[in-house]
């Protein structure tokens, strides 16, 4: 080997060394892999093309400039992910904590702004102690910058980040504006103030863990999406994602073939809605018998529970599963399952994703809690992500839907492509037993009259028939078809186009 080349080995081996022996033996001791192992493990195999390996921070101030590492502190470039093109930014926390400077941050934009460039999502997997404070305002620059190409890139590639050990202060910031966050139990932390200054401010003894682990943002802010046992499962989980999702959003998301017979026919399906309609089931039953394969990535499936949100395939055909669950809260929407329905649903409609929506809702969660918190802005978050979306819409009511909420579902009236009921559905302003204590107040205190009235009132508004005799809903249908009905309401929808009027864009009631 020549001087020169036997050069460029030496000065790439270095790079792959990051913060040396002693440091990398640290990582793995706390249960964590190194940049480039969870790079390996993401990525086909011999993909990564790595960018900008001899990077080095430019700092002089309090000895730094007699501190350099190859690299510093982040690994970037391009690699495949079942064949497909990702960008890349891993975060070497071997190396000055992985704390971001300024060219550690250059390194990262350099990789974003490839990935609009060309058309590709961006993975971040942030391993961070935060901002570099040998290099001040520089430092702080360097994330603005990022925070900044995060705006630029959404809704053009996706953008998912992987938190896989600190991420403090103002470097939160940056996942937050990306279209999903993964977590790593016990190994992975978010918060914009940590413990110690909580402690000052408030006086509250909190751990790393109960103010910002995996498990509290998964469960209680909903910050994460999904939480993974260790880095490895995480990543495995991350490439399933990704095969349910476009490179860009002016492409499709990939088609599979499927062994599952596309006009399937789920005689269970049949027997699913209890005879007693305050009786609850598992929607999520529905919902794997429906799909391909019973194939489902959920997505945040710890966090308001009473609405269940994911990606499927039906037919080989990536969907977006939105569902009310009568298990938790008997379906009802709330401040927090508004939310996470509206955001879901706003990507899938960025990223060309058709939207299935089930529907079981009695209604929004009434009370001062709701009320005080602004049910009724964030429950029009959802109403104007359903009804904003172009995508094909495909709404089935299994059973209840009632008031408003049978209006924010998905409804005809905001645009639904294809409505459809099973005979089990009741779409009405409200229940039986509550619209005639209303409308009869004075015959309360004869019961006969009462259930009499409240017979009447099911008979005309339990069902599904008056909907579908106004055109509300397209057919009735038998459960054990539903599969079939999605499946051809999918290829009717292949083509749908919808152009609307000029404007900068919509003012969502954040």
């Amino acid at each position: 080997m020549s001087e020169t080349n036997q050069k460029l080995e030496d000065m790439r081996l270095k790079a792959v060394q990051g913060g040396g022996h002693r440091r990398i033996e640290s990582q793995h001791k706390k249960g964590k892999l190194t940049a480039r192992e969870r790079i390996d493990i993401l990525v086909d195999e011999g993909s990564f093309e790595e960018w900008d390996m001899f990077v080095e921070h430019r700092a002089v101030d309090f000895g730094m400039n007699n501190k350099k590492i190859l690299g510093d502190g982040v690994v970037t470039g391009v690699g495949k992910v079942n064949g497909r093109t990702v960008f890349i930014f891993s975060q070497d926390f071997t190396v000055f904590g992985g704390s971001l400077s300024e060219s550690h941050a250059k390194k990262i934009l350099k990789v974003m702004e490839k990935a609009v460039q060309v058309g590709a999502p961006i993975i971040g997997l942030n391993d961070s102690g935060g901002a570099r404070i040998q290099e001040g305002v520089a430092s702080l620059g360097g994330y603005a910058d990022v925070f900044y190409q995060n705006v630029l890139a959404s809704g053009v590639v996706p953008q998912i980040s992987m938190i896989m050990g600190p991420c403090a202060g103002g470097a939160v910031y940056s996942p937050a504006m990306t279209d999903f966050i993964f977590m790593v139990k016990d190994t992975s932390y978010m918060y914009v103030t940590g413990p110690d200054v909580v402690k000052t401010v408030t006086h509250e003894n909190v751990t790393h863990e109960e103010l910002g682990g995996a498990i509290t943002h998964s469960s209680k802010s909903g910050v994460a999406d999904c939480v993974f046992d260790n880095d490895i499962d995480s990543l495995i989980q991350l490439r399933k994602l990704l095969s349910f999702l476009p490179l860009n959003n002016k492409s499709s998301p990939p088609s599979f073939d499927s062994i599952d017979p596309n006009d399937r026919i789920e005689t269970s399906l049949d027997t699913l809605i209890p005879d007693n309609s305050n009786k609850p089931y598992d929607m999520k039953e529905l919902i794997l018998k429906v799909i391909d394969e019973e194939d489902f990535f959920e997505i945040g499936q710890n966090y308001a529970k009473n609405i269940i949100i994911g990606f499927a395939r039906v037919g080989g055909e990536s969907v977006g599963i939105i569902a009310n669950q009568p298990m938790v809260l008997a379906g009802c929407l709330d401040i927090e399952s508004s939310v996470k329905a509206a955001r879901f649903v706003r990507f899938c409609d960025c990223f060309n994703i058709p939207l299935v929506t089930f529907v079981d809702v009695p209604g929004f969660m009434p009370g001062t809690e709701q009320e005080y918190g602004g049910i009724i802005k964030h429950g029009a978050k959802l109403l104007f992500a359903y009804a904003e979306a172009t995508v094909p819409k495909i709404t089935i009511i299994t059973r209840k839907a009632y008031g408003g909420a049978y209006d924010v579902m998905s409804s005809k009236h905001i645009k639904g492509d294809l409505n459809y009921a099973w005979p089990s559905a009741e779409i009405a302003v409200m229940g039986a037993k509550g619209a005639v204590e209303i409308i009869f107040r004075e015959d309360l205190d004869n019961p006969e009259k009462i259930q009499k009235r409240t017979k009447e009132y099911e008979d005309n508004f339990a069902n599904p028939y008056k909907a579908a005799s106004l055109g509300f809903i397209d057919d009735i249908i038998f459960p054990k078809d539903t599969r079939k009905y999605i499946f051809n309401g999918l290829k009717l929808l292949k083509t749908k186009n919808i152009s609307g009027v000029w404007k900068k864009h919509s003012n969502i009631p954040l």
